[in-house]
């Protein structure tokens, strides 16, 4: 092979190679896009567009958790004595110990026991991150005596349950 030869493929190989690094730089960086034929190749064409010298990125939104702290009985203590078919007004002393501010999607649902005559599926009431809330549910004695339990528990917009769970424990007695 002669000399000339040679020159012409290390200066055709070198040609591509610079082709190649230069298209490899423009679309890593986001630079105008070159179009390309069996043919002919097109050179970009300049543009007024500023390229960006700062990038923004979002920050996603923290996730809050859900958290329920159970502070006391305020009314019908543990193992009270109430008469067959009798009203309950039972309330809980709550505290929102999360983060997550509670919201129409939120849910106390019967997890144990007797239902006692009330919904097994109620609204959790609102209460923002880090306040106390007081929890109600009217039960209904049932007629026949011995003791019932009612177990509860709260769940977040998605149905995952969270937090203490809380009851009523009453003795049905004539």
């Amino acid at each position: 092979m002669n000399m000339d030869a040679r020159d012409n493929r290390f200066i055709g190989c070198t040609s591509i190679f610079i082709f190649c690094f230069l298209l490899m730089n423009l679309t890593a960086c986001g630079g105008n896009s070159i179009l390309m034929s069996t043919t002919s190749i097109t050179p970009p064409v300049p543009t007024d567009t500023p390229i960006p010298t700062s990038i923004i990125v979002d920050t996603p939104t923290p996730v809050c958790i859900d958290g329920l702290t159970f502070l006391s009985d305020t009314t019908i203590v543990d193992n009270s004595i109430v008469n067959p078919g009798s009203m309950l007004d039972k309330q809980w002393l709550v505290q929102n110990s999360g983060s997550c501010n509670w919201d129409s999607h939120y849910r106390l649902r019967l997890v144990d026991g007797d239902a006692l005559g009330a919904s097994p599926e109620q609204a959790l009431y609102p209460a923002r991150a880090g306040m106390q809330a007081t929890l109600r549910i009217v039960f209904t004695a049932p007629m026949d005596a011995g003791s019932y339990t009612s177990e509860w528990q709260a769940f977040d917009a998605y149905g995952i349950p969270f937090g203490d769970s809380f009851f009523i424990k009453i003795t049905v007695q004539p």
